[in-house]
């Protein structure tokens, strides 16, 4: 399955992972969380296409998570303000506040990326195409739909 996880990084670490339709799949949290923890535990839930931290800088913790993955790095334009990221985590029930943190990064991060996720479901609704996921992955990997489209015909060949 392909995910975009949000990371909360510091002394206790929150991970988020979403599916590629922007629901929650998984969150926890861990105190002195390492980076390996962390890989491990995103591994087990499936393949990241971006990995999204909550501040504009994204920290040296999120560029080595994202490096392990080779993943798109995310990182939103300004930081979310704590109201934001309170009501997105009151909305989805998340009471952890590292978690909340990671959801709102990964669901700010889908929501970049919502556009073409939707024209893709769009050209997805006549059956021409097998797998949705893998084809939102390949265009959050910069390629254009087309190319991408192109590249699962290929593929099937």
């Amino acid at each position: 399955m392909h995910i975009i996880v949000g990371v909360d990084p510091g002394k206790t670490c929150g991970i988020a992972c979403l599916d590629m339709n922007g629901r929650l799949v998984f969150s926890t949290h861990k105190t002195f969380a390492s980076t390996d923890w962390i890989v491990s535990e995103v591994s087990k839930i499936g393949i990241p296409s971006i990995i999204a931290g909550d501040k504009p800088a994204g920290s040296e913790a999120i560029r080595k998570i994202n490096a392990a993955f080779n993943a798109r790095l995310f990182t939103p334009s300004k930081e979310l303000t704590i109201d934001e990221k309170r009501g997105l985590g009151k909305t989805y029930g998340i009471k952890d506040p590292h978690e909340r943190d990671a959801f709102a990064a990964a669901l700010k991060a889908y929501n970049s990326y919502s556009n073409k996720f939707n024209q893709v479901e769009r050209i997805a609704a006549n059956g021409s195409i097998d797998d949705i996921d893998a084809l939102k992955a390949k265009i959050v990997s910069k390629y254009s739909i087309n190319e991408a489209i192109g590249n699962k015909k290929a593929n099937r060949k």
